[in-house]
């Protein structure tokens, strides 16, 4: 079979720089990837690129997981999580009827269970009298305010964790006026996820921490991160130079925490912006990647202020009156972290746009639950607040195939990739891949001067056409590696109509 040849003056380019580099031996920075899944969402693996781009994925709407239709559940759902505790999916919100201020005591936290991520009951758990019954799915009450108001649990995974605090939270809120206060965010343990207790009397994450005196605290993302060995908390702040009636700031960002007993965390950092034009987040909703637990996945709300789209006709049909919610927009950005005080914006375009729909183009609807769950044997899920103030509020699903948030793109007319330098483990290399029919990938492998490596050439490579997870790349000599193993080297990818998702050794 013939196989295909690209050629471009984007091509020839690089085939140039290719002959330049080679023999010139440099004190060279290598990145051990070990055999971890690496997933292109950011240009951590990236040296360069001809003709090719890094480009957004599109999630697919997979329709309703669940209407927030019960009375204590009210108009204001929002502030989701979703979790995988082996074979059960759970699902956290705040549930409010009114628009108030923060920790009220009609504000709970509800409960949602699933065995596929995908169909959802709401238990009747008889923990707490809602309304004059227990006949409610209530994991929190008036009698936790204001923890309800922001209450974001997770299942933690440290090594010797004592069953009793198998799951940890935290929730509270700050002094401000008009507001009811814990002092801070405070840390709650279960056995089971949930009867929650407090961990400590006091708030654990107080002013004290903060650079600035005020600060308030959207539903804080926190875990155990298996990569930093440490429990990691990302808040909001406030920064910018004009004082918001006492909240320190004008814009709200995200600030990080951490610590190693979930009781004594450290000094808030900043995240950094990394010269990206000033946005506010209005919720980061970061996570661990379930397949790559050292990349962080930020599903965030991007809160777009004094960005008017319902008109005021539209409002008095909709019975929203001129209230705070038609005077802004928000919609769902892609935000990752490999640790640190970075988020990386490869992508500054909407993640998930608003639908279609007046409801849709108000203040805190489109908000993203925090979690990225597997729903299939390729599918990944994440979920979306829709409709947020309305009697139709509810959460819909999102469908991924696995590891694709985004990818390196290749047009028809084809282009290159060549990875930084590498170290690795293992005896294969495979991809996560898709291409249209004519497209397809081939890979060489170049040692630390930057040659091609006899027997791993691009001439020798086996063409990888179709669309797979896991595909083992191969060239006429076979598809072992083993022999690099250990060795600098760096990869060469030559692409066609294709993308490029993902990689790792085994």
């Amino acid at each position: 079979m013939k196989r295909f040849v690209y050629v471009s003056i984007v091509g020839l380019l690089s085939v140039v720089g290719l002959l330049m580099s080679a023999g010139r031996k440099t004190n060279l920075d290598v990145l051990d990837v070990g055999s971890r899944l690496e997933i292109l969402i950011d240009r951590f693996l990236i040296d360069r690129m001809s003709g090719v781009q890094l480009r957004l994925a599109s999630p697919v709407d997979a329709g309703i997981a669940i209407q927030f239709d019960k009375p204590w559940e009210g108009l204001f759902c929002n502030f989701v999580t979703v979790l995988k505790d082996g074979p059960t999916y759970k699902l956290y919100y705040r549930g409010k009827r009114a628009v108030g201020k923060d920790g009220t005591p009609d504000e709970v936290t509800c409960y949602a269970a699933s065995s596929d991520g995908i169909h959802w009951t709401k238990p009747d758990l008889g923990l707490f009298e809602v309304d004059g019954t227990r006949a409610n799915n209530v994991v929190l009450d008036k009698t936790h305010q204001p923890a309800p108001h922001n209450f974001s649990p997770f299942v933690d995974t440290r090594p010797g964790v004592p069953a009793s605090e198998r799951y940890k939270a935290l929730g509270g809120l700050f002094d401000m006026e008009g507001h009811v206060s814990s002092g801070g965010v405070l840390a709650f343990v279960s056995p089971d996820g949930l009867r929650w207790s407090r961990l400590k009397d006091k708030a654990v994450i107080n002013h004290s921490h903060y650079r600035v005196k005020y600060n308030d605290t959207s539903p804080p993302a926190v875990f155990w991160s298996e990569s930093e060995r440490r429990y990691v908390a990302y808040l909001r702040v406030w920064e910018g130079t004009t004082d918001r009636a006492g909240w320190g700031g004008s814009i709200r960002w995200i600030g990080r925490t951490t610590s190693e007993d979930f009781v004594n965390w450290s000094p808030v950092e900043f995240m950094s912006r990394e010269g990206t034009p000033v946005e506010q987040l209005y919720l980061n909703q970061t996570t661990p990647y379930f397949r790559a637990p050292h990349i962080y996945i930020g599903l965030a709300a991007r809160f777009m202020e004094n960005r008017k789209v319902v008109t005021n006709e539209q409002a008095e049909a909709l019975h929203l009156g001129t209230n705070q919610f038609i005077g802004h927009c928000s919609d769902g950005v892609l935000i990752t972290s490999r640790g640190g005080t970075t988020y990386d914006r490869s992508f500054m375009e909407g993640f998930v746009r608003p639908d279609i729909g007046p409801e849709n183009w108000t203040a805190r609807s489109n908000y993203p639950a925090r979690g990225v769950v597997p729903t299939g044997d390729n599918e990944m899920s994440f979920y979306v607040v829709r409709h947020y103030g309305y009697p139709t509020v509810h959460l819909r699903r999102y469908t991924l195939r696995v590891d694709r948030f985004s990818s390196v793109n290749a047009p028809y007319s084809g282009g290159e990739l060549v990875t930084k330098f590498l170290r690795f483990h293992g005896s294969q290399l495979l991809i996560n891949f898709a291409t249209s029919a004519p497209g397809g990938i081939r890979v060489e492998i170049q040692d630390e001067t930057g040659r091609a490596i006899p027997g791993f050439t691009l001439s020798e490579a086996t063409e990888l056409i179709g669309n797979e997870i896991e595909r083992v790349v191969s060239w006429q000599r076979g598809s072992d590696v083993s022999a690099l193993a250990g060795k600098t080297i760096r990869l060469r990818f030559a692409m066609k109509d294709a993308d490029l998702y993902a990689l790792r050794f085994r």
